[in-house]
């Protein structure tokens, strides 16, 4: 039996991003039509493993065709010990949900997020979780513009 996510063409997808983190994992929300996200917040986890129920609400919710991780890659592209564990994760999002998951550059993106924030509200919108938010908001966003080059 065909799944109806299966159906939606590369494009028009709608998408939940992730900024894995050991202690807190930021989500968001976006469409490749747009090429836009905004920011769900965040989920706490223990070791970089969350609450699954606290992830299965937010795909219940927004009912993505696609899910993408963040991956941590050092300045010079080579991988870390915490890439391995976003890759694992990944995993996991896959096992748990059955939607295809990729992953995405997101080298500087917690700099980024700051930077975003702060020009928002100053040193009071620097929350873990915010920040953790605009991340995968940021990662969203690359994964849009690489996906057009």
């Amino acid at each position: 039996m065909e799944n109806k996510k299966d159906k939606v063409e590369k494009g028009k997808r709608s998408v939940i991003g992730f900024d894995f983190g050991t202690k807190s994992i930021g989500l968001a929300i976006g469409q490749e039509l747009t090429a836009t996200a905004s920011c769900l917040g965040a989920v706490k986890a223990n070791d970089g493993i969350p609450n699954w129920d606290d992830i299965a609400a937010y795909i219940n919710e927004w009912q993505p065709d696609l899910l993408v991780v963040g991956l941590p890659l050092n300045m010079d592209g080579t991988t870390q010990d915490l890439t391995f564990r976003a890759k694992k994760f990944a995993n996991r999002l896959h096992n748990h949900f059955r939607l295809p998951v990729e992953t995405q550059d997101e080298r500087l993106t917690t700099a980024d997020a700051r930077a975003r924030l702060f020009e928002q509200g100053g040193y009071k919108n620097l929350a873990k979780g915010k920040v953790d938010g605009m991340s995968a908001c940021i990662i969203l966003e690359s994964y849009f513009e690489a996906m057009w080059e």
